[in-house]
Order: structure tokens, then C-alpha cells, then sequence
């Protein structure tokens, strides 16, 4: 049970500011969430108003979101191995909660996406600089329990923002039927009103104090002297068309390579398209948009991941060249996948299904699915920490738990006719689904060496939003609509994914153990220096 941890730090007491710095960075992620999660109680509205469909507005909370968010968190995953990340946070902060406000403003789909797409670069800082912090804020025998309560923020957060959302819309539209202030709806007062109060928070934000990078493992890492040089480079390496320029620095065959990668992505995705489109001719169908921005992503990452390779080849070992992580993170994507579709479809379901206005919908699934995700993320947290003491691999029968007790649950839940069943039901599942995200994330923190954090949790997040958010939501609009605008159809399609994420955890459960015990040697064996 090796996780590099330092003897003498992990026996002592956990400093007071620790808690003190945790707590803050759990408010951050609360308002990430709710910036991120209000979308969902809006969806019925911005149907109406904008004159979309499910898919849309599936491609518009996952995709258009998902792409630039795993994107950018590789670059910026970077910057926070390599520089300030209390800096790094407030700038993403004030970026996120500027476009959440922007987005109040849209008239139209085409600037709600660019709003969205806003949302999720500004989003990109703030888990790799928050893991990162964490992991050099606690020591090892408690970063699943700290990593879970910052992932409490999560649900706090999507609960909250149905709550606000559905009492400001509510409010908005009975006092300004035909329109308020500039013309606005009260699905556009209340993107504004969630979005201003994040560029306040970002003031406390920039007080908190950096501490020293691994120094409590006891492999004390010297910053950076050229940190956004790093970045620049990491960034090249993801957008394209620069990322031609970094394959052909690597020689005729690899740009080659990349050329045939990025046409194979093109061509499959205008396939799908041909395949899927029905042609309804609605005013705004985002298919075309949804594969495309997919193959764009997936190419991108391509490209990243051979450029790791030549660059840093001890973080590539150690994260794509390790099944042990890739088994992890995309174990994690399954549940993801579901949890994703399965929270952003149940009030919009609720709302058409049993006809509730949205201010009892923010109270009956909002307060309810804030608590849940609260209790689930911080027990499943404590007892990944438990099971690890026990068992090296204790922490991934809580991210299997996390994948499998949610899915017959859903099921009944978009099946059901009775409406008291559907909010317990509702509760139970975000409990179950929520146990896993501090043990999987704690998981893959532990595979890695302290300066390789932001990029592993910048990876981490790849497969949760370009496994899970990308496609999960997405998935669960298009089979809607296909089927007129049944959401249970939808959202029931999602779970077929259950199988491959237990083939894919029951792996993880057999790799890890001897992953985390060889991790030094492995780092050393590519190149590693230091350690």
C-alpha cells in the first residue's frame, strides 16, 4: 500500500487551515455546479423559447460543454502542475461566472452554445488545481476523504441550482409575464443572477495560500521557472490545426499518422450524421454539431497523447501507458455516463411527466439531490479510505457499488406512474451514484507522481466528460426525440453502458495494486529524475 506516501506526515495531525482552505474550495465547486446545473431546470423553457429539441439540449448541457472543458483542462492541467493554482482558480472562476452570465443574454441557440462553451474553458482550471491542492494539503490516508467532500460541491451545487433556477424563473415570469427588464425571460434572469455572484467569490478566492507541492509525500517538487512556456506548448498540442505542426516535428511517419487519425475522425463522424439525422427540420438540430465536435475532441486528445509521449514519456507511462489508470478513469466513465444523463433529464422529465411548477421541483428533486450527493460522495469517500487500508484495490468496490446499485433504481424511476416513488426513487439514486467520485478520483491521484497531479486529474476528467457528459446526456435527448419527446426511453437507453464499466473496474481492481506498488520504479524506468 505504497501511494508515495511520507511515514512522518501521514501520522500528523491535519492542520486547521487545511480544513479551512477545503471548505473554500468546495464553495467554488458548489458554484461550478450550479453555473454548470441550472441548465437543466431552464431545458423546458429554453425548448419553448428558442424553438430546439431534446437533443439540442442534450448536446448543450454535454457536448458543446464537455469538448472545450477536457480540452482546455489538459493545457491548464499543466499550468497547475507548473504554476499558481489559488491564481489559476480565480482567473477560471471569474471566466465561468462572466459567460454564465452572458449566457442570460442569448436570443438565440448559436450564442447559448458559444456561452456554454465559455462555461466550460473557464471550468477547465478548477479541478486540476483543486486535486492538486488537495493531495498537497492532506496526506494520503485521508485524500479520498478530502477529495470526496470537494466532490460534495458537485451535488450541492446541481441541487442548489434547481432550487434558485426553479424559484427565479417562477418569480420572474409571474411579475414579468411578456418579458422584464432588456426584454428578458426568467430562464435568462436567472443564468445572470447565478453567474454575477461567482465574480465576488473569485476575490476570497486569490487569499488562500499556496502550499509547497509535495511536500507532504516528501518528494518536495521546485516550481516551474518558465510555467506558461509549458502551457503555451501543451496548448499547441491540443488545437488544431497547430497540432499538425507538432506531428511534423516528430517526422514524416507521425504526421502522416495524424493526418489519417484526424480524416478517420471526420469521416465517422459525417457518417453518424448521415446515419442518425431524421431530417424533422427543426429550427435548431444540433447533430451534425454533436458528432463533429466529438471527432474534433477525440482527434485532439489523439494528438496530445502522442505528444506526451515524445515529451514527457515517464507522465505518458504513467497515465496512458498504464492500464491500471486507463481501466480507472474509464470505469469511472461509464458511471459518469449515467449519472450524467440520469441528473440533468430527471426535472424536465418530472415537469412534463407530473406537470409540477419549478419552484416545487427545485424543492422536491433539488434539496433532496443536494443532500443525497452530500451524503453519498463523503460516505463512498470514507469508505474507499477504509476498504484501501484493508486492500489495495479497497477503493474500486466503491466506484463499482457507484455503477451498478444505480441502475435498476433508474429504471423503475422513469418507469414509474407514482409521483411520491419517482422523488424517493430520485433521492436514492443520486445517493448510490454519487459513492464513487472521490474513491475513483483518489484512485487515479495515487498512480501518479506529485508533479504529474493536474495532468492526471486533467485526464481523470477527460473520461468523465468525453465518456460521460459528452455522450450521456446527448444520448438520452436523441433517443427522445426519435421516440417523441419520451424522456424515459431516453434515459433507460443509457444504461446498456453498466456492462462494459464492470468488465472495465474488474480490471482496474486486478491492475492497481501492483500499479501503485511499482509506480517509482516504472516513473524511473522512463526517464524519471529526482525521485
Amino acid at each position: 500500500m505504497s501511494e508515495h506516501a511520507n511515514p512522518a506526515a501521514d501520522d500528523q495531525p491535519v492542520p486547521a487551515y487545511s480544513w479551512y482552505a477545503l471548505s473554500v474550495l468546495v464553495l467554488i465547486y458548489v458554484l461550478n455546479f450550479i453555473d454548470r446545473q441550472i441548465l437543466s431546470i431552464l431545458a423546458n423553457d429554453i425548448k419553448a423559447d428558442l424553438g430546439v429539441d431534446d437533443a439540442y439540449l442534450g448536446f448543450l448541457y454535454g457536448t458543446a460543454f464537455a469538448i472545450f472543458y477536457a480540452l482546455f483542462g489538459i493545457p491548464l492541467g499543466k499550468l497547475a502542475d507548473s504554476w499558481k493554482r489559488v491564481r489559476l482558480m480565480t482567473i477560471g472562476l471569474s471566466l465561468w461566472s462572466a459567460m454564465t452570465a452572458f449566457s442570460g443574454f442569448a436570443r438565440d441557440a448559436t450564442t447559448l452554445t458559444v456561452a456554454r462553451i465559455g462555461v466550460g474553458v473557464g471550468e477547465a482550471t478548477a479541478s486540476p488545481s483543486a486535486y492538486s491542492l488537495i493531495s498537497d494539503w492532506f496526506p494520503a490516508r485521508l485524500r479520498a476523504t478530502a477529495l470526496a467532500i470537494y466532490s460534495s460541491g458537485l451535488y450541492i451545487g446541481g441541487g442548489v441550482s434547481l432550487l434558485i433556477g426553479g424559484v427565479i424563473v417562477d418569480r420572474w415570469n409571474a411579475a414579468y409575464p411578456d418579458g422584464g427588464p432588456l426584454g428578458l425571460a426568467g430562464w435568462q434572469a436567472a443564468f445572470i443572477a447565478v453567474g454575477v455572484p461567482g465574480l465576488l467569490l473569485a476575490l476570497w478566492v486569490i487569499t488562500l495560500r499556496e502550499p509547497i507541492r509535495g511536500a507532504i509525500d516528501g518528494i518536495e517538487t521546485p516550481e516551474d521557472p518558465a510555467p506558461f512556456r509549458t502551457f503555451t506548448t501543451e496548448l499547441l498540442t491540443v488545437i488544431p490545426p497547430f497540432t499538425l505542426l507538432g506531428a511534423a516535428k516528430r517526422g514524416i511517419g507521425a504526421l502522416a499518422l495524424n493526418l489519417a487519425v484526424f480524416v478517420a475522425a471526420i469521416a465517422t463522424a459525417r457518417g453518424l450524421t448521415l446515419i442518425l439525422d431524421s431530417g424533422d427540420g427543426l429550427i435548431y438540430a444540433p447533430i451534425t454539431d454533436q458528432w463533429l465536435f466529438l471527432a474534433v475532441g477525440y482527434y485532439a486528445i489523439y494528438c496530445w497523447a502522442t505528444s506526451l509521449k515524445s515529451r514527457d514519456l515517464p507522465t505518458f507511462r504513467l497515465t496512458w501507458g498504464s492500464p491500471a489508470f486507463l481501466c480507472t478513469i474509464l470505469g469511472y466513465g461509464t458511471v459518469s455516463f449515467m449519472a450524467y444523463a440520469g441528473a440533468y433529464w430527471t426535472a424536465p422529465y418530472a415537469e412534463r411527466v407530473f406537470d409540477i411548477d419549478k419552484g416545487s421541483l427545485g424543492l422536491l428533486i433539488g434539496g433532496p439531490a443536494a443532500v443525497a450527493g452530500f451524503l453519498g460522495v463523503t460516505l463512498g469517500g470514507r469508505m474507499a479510505d477504509w476498504l484501501f487500508q484493508r486492500n489495495p484495490a479497497g477503493r474500486l468496490y466503491v466506484v463499482l457499488f457507484g455503477l451498478v446499485a444505480p441502475v435498476p433504481v433508474t429504471y423503475v424511476l422513469f418507469t414509474t406512474d407514482g409521483m411520491v416513488l419517482f422523488f424517493v426513487l430520485a433521492f436514492v439514486v443520486q445517493l448510490f451514484a454519487s459513492s464513487a467520485l472521490g474513491a475513483a478520483a483518489a484512485t487515479s491521484q495515487a498512480l501518479v507522481l506529485p508533479r504529474m497531479r493536474g495532468i492526471a486529474t486533467a485526464t481523470f476528467f477527460l473520461a468523465t466528460t468525453l465518456v460521460g457528459l459528452a455522450l450521456g446526456p446527448y444520448t438520452a435527448g436523441y433517443v427522445s426525440e426519435q421516440n417523441g419527446s419520451d424522456l424515459s426511453a431516453g434515459v433507460i437507453a443509457t444504461l446498456w453502458i453498466s456492462p462494459i464499466g464492470v468488465i472495465l473496474l474488474l480490471a482496474a481492481i486486478k491492475t492497481v495494486p501492483g500499479a501503485a506498488a511499482n509506480l517509482m520504479d516504472k516513473a524511473r524506468a522512463a526517464g524519471e529524475t529526482g525521485i
